[in-house]
């Protein structure tokens, strides 16, 4: 089919990264920003895969499911996808999208999906936020018919999708709250009163990369890092006087070095430029430090609702010894640790393994250790000797899933329990795949860490058999 087709259909689920799918002609078409019921006119842009790529022209007739989004920049912006679906809808949208990937996988037999956990505060729930500088913005609909001139030569905000070079100058964002959204009006502020060049991803230039902002959602503490291609103390000096004078609630300030290509909010080298560089936030009864660049779920209050999940999964003993791989800060295995004999955290980044052992110190956790390294290295003969073997197994790794040598390892633990947490069900599905003949899926339950976006997270229990 030709670009600039149009086409007349109606749009009947959910697809990837904002878009929304129906057919024609037995093919399917997937839309961006339409919503399951809508009928829509539609130009296709393009044939990717199977598929085809179109762009909403009209609204023909609008889905019952229909909401009003609440940001202006929805539509143009990456960060919240569906804005405009019914949060019941979002949730039920995203239980059948895991539905539907197990089911393929055919990991389904054993047990049903479970309705999706929703968050009782679905703006401003984030404690984590990363904003991009760049030297090409991006102007939306509104902006362009305003006829008002724009600086398109500086921006502070978030990428415009499918475009790695341009970004949306946002002076506000719902998923994190009012006190981020001065920080990041206020730098935008005085980095062009200075004169300080935003990052050039085409030219590999500039100073300014990235602010990331860090809102724990229990304790009043505020991070604020701002990422660099080179340290300046007198730059970062400046930038300290202004949040302070404007920003009080700023409890610490970080600068992260990156001279790298690479456009991501780490980097060589941080230095800290007041506060102590961390903060704190909690978890049910216990209290986590946060470094400006570990892992900790965005969501704190529904992080909480997702470890009790996992809990209740493990079906934990007095006597269990469990493992807890990609442990992170020690979030889960602190979470567990008070209803087994001990807990075996293992991470591979050695700050943050230090960290969770802190983490453990200052809770007064007795009964968990901590290994520091890759898996598939850490994970032998004479550490399962040591620990003894686990009776339970619990795994929460990075969106790509679990390699499959480890797969392999955790299978020849034989665990009798298995608790999966995810935030990608679809490498979830497939690592659960390879372990069909040893283990059977006892319960599915998506947890909503993320409203207003696709992503969902998962958790799944698994017994030997």
């Amino acid at each position: 089919m030709k670009p600039g087709t149009e086409l007349t259909l109606r749009i009947d689920r959910i697809a990837e990264k904002g878009r929304s799918a129906g057919r024609s002609d037995g093919r399917e078409v997937h839309v961006p920003f339409a919503v399951p019921g809508d009928e829509v006119r539609v130009a296709v842009l393009g044939k990717r895969k199977r598929r085809l790529e179109a762009r909403l022209l009209e609204l023909v007739e609008p889905s019952p499911l229909r909401d009003d989004p609440r940001c202006r920049y929805f539509g143009s912006c990456g960060g919240c996808t569906r804005q405009n679906v019914r949060y019941a809808a979002q949730l039920d949208l995203k239980r059948e999208a895991v539905e539907r990937t197990f089911f393929d996988a055919g990991l389904l037999a054993h047990a049903e999906v479970r309705p999706t956990l929703g968050a009782d505060e679905i703006y401003d729930y984030r404690n984590k936020m990363e904003f991009s500088f760049g030297a090409r913005r991006w102007l939306t609909e509104a902006e362009v018919e305003s006829g008002e001139a724009f600086d398109r030569d500086f921006a502070l905000g978030l990428h415009v999708p499918g475009h790695f070079d341009r970004l949306l100058d946002l002076e506000e964002c719902h998923l994190q709250g009012e006190v981020s959204r001065r920080i990041v009006n206020g730098l935008r502020a005085l980095a062009k009163e200075e004169g300080w060049a935003p990052w050039n991803v085409r030219r590999a230039e500039g100073f300014l990369r990235h602010v990331v902002i860090r809102t724990p959602a229990h304790e009043e503490e505020v991070l604020v890092d701002v990422v660099t291609f080179a340290h300046d103390p007198a730059r970062m000096e400046t930038v300290a006087a202004r949040l302070r004078r404007d920003v009080p609630e700023v409890t610490t300030l970080v600068n992260t070095v990156n001279d790298g290509v690479a456009q991501v909010a780490h980097g060589s080298e941080s230095h800290v430029v007041f506060g102590d560089g961390v903060v704190h936030d909690r978890i049910g009864p216990f209290r986590f430090e946060i470094a400006a660049h570990a892992f900790f779920q965005t969501n704190t209050r529904q992080a909480e609702r997702l470890y009790e999940v996992a809990r209740e999964f493990a079906a934990l003993r007095e006597s269990d010894v469990v493992y807890d791989l990609y442990c992170g800060l020690g979030t889960i295995t602190l979470f567990v640790a008070r209803d087994v004999r001990h807990v075996l955290g293992v991470e591979i980044d050695p700050v943050t393994t230090a960290c969770a052992r802190r983490n453990a110190a200052a809770n007064g956790v007795e009964n968990v250790s901590f290994e520091a390294g890759d898996l598939l290295e850490v994970i032998d003969a004479p550490l399962v000797e040591r620990a003894g073997a686990p009776d339970v197994v619990l795994v929460d790794p990075p969106r790509a899933g679990i390699h499959p040598k480890m797969i392999r390892k955790i299978d020849l633990l034989g665990a009798e329990r298995l608790v999966y947490v995810s935030c990608n069900p679809k490498t979830q599905a497939k690592d659960l795949e390879a372990l069909k003949r040893s283990y059977d899926v006892t319960a599915i339950q998506p947890v909503d860490l993320f409203p207003h976006t696709d992503h969902v997270e998962n958790v799944v229990a698994l017994r030997r058999r």
